[in-house]
């Protein structure tokens, strides 16, 4: 894949920027700015899943995601985020069936464990969720915060008062 450079660096970083001040629009306009040939880089990719997330185009979102798996699957944002997408469409065991796979590709991301523990959740596979849900804890470095995070998460109700007393 062909190297950022200038400018085409320098778009990426400020649609970055625009992403964390929250100004979708404008960081979708310098991604436009960049060459053509690189706009379908990892990165670029990574950067256009976002501006439509926040506009919840999940179908969009999942053809980005797609991609991402497709040019870069050594990077878990693609499998990760196109199983959240649809999610989001209510194809859960569609985004579980795509995510498994991911479990054995990044052992050491949790991520990818506690999403495969709000999809069984959703699917009624507690036994199931649990697991998955333990092994993210187990390879965070802040077993407080996502536990924090899967008590405010409503795909892992079920789980709540458990997760309250470990």
């Amino acid at each position: 894949m062909t190297p950022f450079s200038s400018p085409n660096s320098h778009h990426l970083a400020a649609a970055q920027g625009w992403l964390e001040l929250g100004d979708y629009l404008s960081a979708n306009e310098e991604l436009e700015k960049i060459e053509p040939g690189l706009r379908v880089h990892p990165d670029v990719l990574e950067v256009r899943w976002q501006i439509y997330a926040k506009e919840k185009k999940w179908d969009v979102c999942v053809d980005i995601a797609g991609a991402l798996v497709a040019k870069a699957p050594e990077r878990p944002f693609g499998w990760v985020h196109r199983s959240f997408a649809l999610h989001e469409l209510k194809q859960t065991q569609l985004a579980s069936d795509l995510l498994e796979p991911a479990a054995d590709l990044f052992t050491d991301v949790w991520i990818i464990r506690y999403n495969l523990a709000c999809y069984a959740s959703r699917l009624g596979k507690h036994d199931e969720a649990w697991e998955w849900l333990t092994d993210a804890f187990d390879l965070t470095d802040d077993e407080n915060a996502v536990k924090l995070m899967a008590l405010d998460d409503d795909d892992l109700e079920p789980f709540w008062a458990e997760i309250g007393e470990i």
